[in-house]
């Protein structure tokens, strides 16, 4: 009952923020689509942009440069030094932000309405004529190198880089889109500025904006600012091929706490089966502190603060992955009931009860991710890239809702597979040992 009322509680604080979402969709006079939602409450709009392909599309042995690029675009474009730029960007009150992951490059703008014009051009001169100064590379280079240091210290990257490896090889999932530190050190401007031509391009891209702008206003300004770039970007990478087989991997490392990874092959996005799989995930450890993994593991055991299960369904591989952190006296009997929950879901599936609870709480949470331009920029650049359709905010909790007893352990029975499921262990683990089975 203390579930079902949160999400209630929850579902009427969003529904006016849910309601307020109407999106449009925008084409440019130069053939330019772009997603938005008008809100003239304030002078403000966030403009989101993504880029497909991301660190994927680093050129062979030159692991990192995407990243580095991406580091840089704030280190000066046009005439102006990173100093200069950084200036210029304040006076104008307005600010970007630059990211890349495997899947994608993104690139973030807030920004007043009365600046617009100013914002734009400037970055416009980001995207278009990044400089790549010497010093600025030096100094992007070192945070890299720095940030990589730090990695390999950190259990939790060195489980992921781990389990990447084990999963998907010589593919660019499997190895760190920062790079290393030989390669990284290796990189020259050349490098980034071929890396800055691979992402760059009209044919990979997604634009939305929420805020104070017309459809005609974003139409002319998305043609100013992305219209000149080239129509095509690198190859993207072909699919790739999970290999997980069942067992422990036991990476050694000094720490009274060991964390682990595990994962198993996964779905994909348009998998008919995908909400079927999502729901059932909540069920078993996704989100919520009345999960089944959560249950078992830490209110029964005491084994963890927190386990968690969640699928990844990227562009060019899937996998359904989970973590967890214990004691290393503890880790042991932390990995095995997880084994035991997974075997157990996928052998008897879930009940009634638990079904019904588990959308309601998603059905309910749902309405408050739209809780501002920014995170509204993001949902809509995001539902572009996945192919959804333009209704999907107002169409997915029914998708939720019809997933159906039957749906869900069936799902159970062809998803789950304990015979596949991997688990990476890094620390000093009392009892436990690298095996496969």
């Amino acid at each position: 009952m203390r579930t079902l009322f949160a999400a209630l509680i929850l579902t009427l604080l969003g529904l006016p923020a849910l309601a307020a979402v109407k999106i449009q969709e925008v084409v440019s006079p130069g053939g330019i689509t772009a997603w938005l939602v008008e809100d003239h409450s304030i002078p403000f709009t966030a403009l989101e942009l993504r880029f497909r392909g991301g660190t994927s599309l680093d050129a062979p042995g030159k692991r990192g440069a995407v990243n580095l690029m991406t580091g840089l675009l704030e280190e000066g474009a046009g005439d102006l030094d990173a100093r200069a730029y950084a200036r210029e960007l304040e006076s104008l009150a307005a600010s970007f932000s630059f990211d890349s992951g495997p899947d994608s490059v993104s690139v973030s703008a807030r920004f007043l309405t009365e600046n617009r014009d100013s914002v734009m051009a400037l970055l416009r001169d980001t995207l278009l004529a990044p400089r790549f100064d010497a010093d600025a590379i030096e100094r992007v280079r070192g945070q890299v190198q720095s940030g990589l240091a730090s990695d390999a210290k950190d259990p939790n990257e060195i489980a992921g880089q781990t389990f990447r490896a084990m999963t998907y090889g010589d593919h660019p999932y499997g190895s760190d889109g920062k790079g290393t530190p030989e390669s990284v050190a290796s990189l020259s401007r050349d490098d980034l500025v071929r890396a800055h031509g691979a992402v760059f391009a009209r044919d990979r891209l997604y634009v939305a904006a929420v805020g104070d702008i017309t459809p005609e206003a974003l139409g002319a300004l998305v043609d100013r600012l992305l219209g000149d770039l080239p129509r095509a970007g690198a190859a993207m990478p072909g699919k790739a091929e999970v290999t997980i087989e069942s067992g422990t991997t036991v990476v050694p490392f000094a720490t009274p706490q060991s964390v682990a990874l595990f994962g198993q092959p996964g779905i994909g996005r348009h998998d008919p089966d995908f909400f079927a799989a999502y729901v059932l995930n909540t069920i078993l450890g996704g989100g919520s502190f009345e999960s089944r993994l959560m249950t078992e593991v830490r209110e029964k055991r005491g084994l963890t603060y927190g386990v968690y299960s969640y699928l990844v369904p990227r562009d060019l591989a899937s996998v359904y992955m989970g973590s967890v952190a214990s004691a290393n006296g503890r880790i042991g009997e932390a990995v095995q009931v997880i084994r035991d929950e997974w075997a157990r879901l996928a052998r008897d599936g879930v009940t009634a009860e638990e079904l019904d609870k588990a959308k309601t709480y998603l059905t309910g949470a749902y309405p408050l991710r739209f809780d501002g331009n920014e995170r509204i920029a993001s949902i809509l650049v995001g539902m572009q890239m996945d192919d959804l359709p333009i209704d999907y905010v107002t169409t997915r909790n029914d998708k939720v809702n019809a997933v159906t007893l039957g749906d869900a352990n069936r799902v159970a029975a062809d998803l789950l597979k304990p015979d596949q499921l991997r688990f990476v262990v890094v620390g000093e683990p009392e009892g436990l040992e690298s095996t496969t089975n």
